[in-house]
Parts: C-alpha cells; structure tokens; sequence
C-alpha cells in the first residue's frame, strides 16, 4: 500500500473478527492489534483452525463460539465494535458439495445473523470475505472484473458466498449500513495449517515436507491467482476506512497467475522433496482451467498494490511452516 493509508484511524477502535483464527483472520487480528486498536475481538468455533494460531496480544480477545449462536453474538455486539470484519465461513468448494446444507446454514443464516446485529448496533463498516474464485463462471471473461458475476455456478460454497453478497447489499440498501465485499483470489501464507478441505499450497507444503509426491488434479497447466495473505490483510484495512469503498464490491488478488505445476515444483524445491509429483483426475465440480483477476479497482478505490511476489510468499509460508510444525503435524487432518 502506499503512504495514503496508513490505518491510523483503527487506533482505539474496537473491531470484531469473525473466523479470527483462520489465516486470513489470524494475520489481520494480529495486524489490527499492531495498529494500536483498543481491543480486537476474535470469534471463532475453532471448526476448521486451531487456538494456537490465533495472536497473543494483550489487546485481542479470543472467545470460541458460533456466528449461529444468539447468546455468543449478543455477548459480543456487547461490546460495541465500531467495525466487523467477517471471515466466518463453511469453507471449501468440496466441503460444501460433501455438506450443502451445514455450508448454507453458515454461509447464510450465518452471516444474515451477523448482519443483524450488526445494523441495531449502528457499526461504522461492515466488511465481507466474498469469493473472486466462486462468483465468477465460466461464462465470465479473464480477467475477472467485478460487474461481470455469474448465477451459472458449481458448488455449494460459490452459491452461497454470491448470497452473502446480495444480504450485505440488501443492508446496505434498506439500511444504510456501510458495507463493503472483498472477493478474495487464492489466498495464501502463514498460519492457513493443512487439511482434508484446506487450499492446496498448504496442502502441498506439508505433503512435500513429509517426502510424498504432490498430487495434481489435472495435467498441471491450470492457473490461480494466488495472492500472499499480507496483501490481502492490507486490502482488508483499506476496506475498512475508504469511503468510495461504501457498497462496492472489490477483487483482491494478485493480478497475475502462476500454474500448478509450477507452484508444485517450487514447493518441493524450497523442502527439498525428491517424490515429484502424482496426476490425478480432476474432481468433477472443478470446472475452470484458469483463475485471473483484474485489481483495478482495488487500486483505484483502496490504493491496493500488491508487494509479495509469489515465490517471496511461498518461502514465508514454507519458513512459517518449519517454524510452527510440531503444532502443525499435531493438527492436520486428512482422509487416508
């Protein structure tokens, strides 16, 4: 980002941060409590990250409980956070095809409920982790602009990110609230630990490190827009301050794409893995060949510059990953 924002006005803010112990949530937690926030409040169900991850700063409170809890979401707009970001989510394409209705019961009854007090407490912004990989189709032209979303969609979790969309923006319509939707692309980092329905540069790191062959859904030349979680922290904050941001929806992501097989091979290259890779068939709802978006507007409304170069976030995250791997080790899970 550039010297316009600096996130000054997050000081002596109390923030809440749903699914804070995510790595997307546990970076910007940890962020907003180095910005000199008054308190910032992590709320998590610990359902798919771990109390490990989640920051230890004297301003951040962590309380476990569900955004589908009334008790635990009247406890915490308590509190009067002046700004929600909201990363809580069912995630995972598959995991949302193996269990569509839990994903439709989080992803929209959970969010409307979020929403909800929200808006009676009178918060000053409300900022959405949408999907950039989920609400555009096919049928969308690359680079993903923002107008150009789709209906024509193929998991559980894309139809239900686009819902989250539409109730921010009834919100923002009907009641005036200041929301904002951040579509995410390929996010990746420190502190996202591996699993059955975690992102596969993760996934990838830890098989690599444990001397298996990476496994290849396709023939490898598909493309992401893989974007290192630091940006998209960055991106988040802008959200949360600019006032041209006020009901748009906008990409975050890197503005390049990089090919699996490529990202494979540096994976094995920076641990050292001599197994290669494993073609596999590709899963029957993984239907684009390509993942490209177009920043933008991010860098016209939030000043949005991305400075991690992909293979500078694939060491962090292979350096965050040797650092933290007993934990690690501990807590992946997967389907053998």
């Amino acid at each position: 980002m550039s010297e316009k924002n600096n996130f000054n006005e997050y000081q002596e803010k109390t923030v809440l941060v749903t699914g804070g112990a995510g790595c997307v949530g546990s970076n910007l937690s940890e962020k907003l409590a180095n910005l000199g926030a008054k308190k910032v409040i992590i709320l998590d169900n610990l359902s798919s990250a771990y109390e490990w991850n989640i920051p230890k700063d004297d301003n951040i409170e962590f309380i476990k409980g569900d955004i589908l809890d009334e008790a635990i979401l009247k406890r915490v707009f308590k509190q009067r956070p002046s700004h929600v970001f909201h990363l809580a989510a069912h995630f995972a394409n598959q995991n949302s095809v193996d269990n569509p209705e839990h994903d439709l019961m989080v992803n929209g009854i959970g969010i409307l409920k979020v929403l909800q007090h929200a808006q009676l407490t009178g918060v000053e912004r409300f900022v959405y982790s949408s999907s950039g990989c989920g609400v555009y189709g096919l049928d969308s032209k690359m680079p993903f602009e923002e107008p150009d979303i789709s209906i024509s969609l193929h998991t559980p979790y894309q139809v239900t990110k686009l819902l989250g969309e539409l109730y921010t923006n009834y919100f923002n319509n009907l009641y005036k609230m200041p929301i904002v939707n951040a579509r995410f692309f390929n996010v990746f980092g420190p502190g996202e630990v591996p699993g059955k329905y975690r992102n596969v540069i993760p996934n990838f790191f830890y098989w690599s490190m444990t001397n298996q062959a990476l496994p290849i859904t396709g023939d490898g030349s598909e493309t992401r827009d893989w974007t290192f979680v630091g940006d998209i922290v960055n991106g988040l904050l802008a959200m949360g301050i600019e006032e041209e941001a006020i009901g748009e929806a906008i990409n975050l992501g890197s503005g390049k794409d990089h090919q699996v097989i490529d990202m494979a091979n540096k994976v094995n290259a920076l641990t050292g893995n001599k197994e290669g890779i494993a073609y596999r068939a590709r899963r029957d709802w993984d239907a684009k060949n390509k993942l490209l978006s177009s920043i933008d507007k991010a860098k016209d409304i939030l000043d949005y510059e991305p400075s991690v170069s992909f293979d500078e976030g694939l060491k962090y995250t292979h350096n965050w990953f040797a650092d933290n791997w007993d934990n690690i080790e501990e807590s992946a899970e997967f389907d053998y």
